[in-house]
């Protein structure tokens, strides 16, 4: 079992950034790829970017290609989400979550955190 607790949420301004982190614990976390997914009010819960085990190999969905990057600290058992130039509509819950292997699907997941709030003003 897999632990996951999201922390770095938070109220910014259009344009601002904030930094996600995710803390593992339990099993061993270089064996899974991890993943960022974020769902608004409303809205059915969407991909935002992944990342294998060794951090190698990242995917993103189009909407954040260039403003978001996933990183990971294998020694510090914690996942990354550097959110830059942040605008309106990325208001939503992010959750991380762990797979055996990177996809941008949210039923490969199998561990996921209990989320935290970014809120982007306009």
């Amino acid at each position: 079992q897999v632990q996951l607790l999201e922390s770095g949420g938070g109220l910014v301004q259009a344009g601002g950034s904030l930094r996600l982190s995710c803390a593992a614990s339990g099993r061993t976390f270089s064996d899974y790829a991890m993943g960022w997914f974020r769902q608004a009010p409303g809205k059915e819960r969407e991909f935002v970017a992944t990342i294998n085990w060794s951090g190698g190999r990242t995917y993103y969905v189009d909407s954040v290609k260039g403003r978001f990057t996933i990183s990971r600290d294998n020694a510090k058992n914690t996942v990354y989400l550097q959110m830059n130039s942040l605008k309106p509509e990325d208001t939503a819950v992010y959750y991380c979550a762990a797979a055996r292997v990177s996809s941008t699907a949210a039923y490969q997941y199998e561990h996921w955190g209990q989320g935290t709030q970014v809120t982007v003003s306009s």
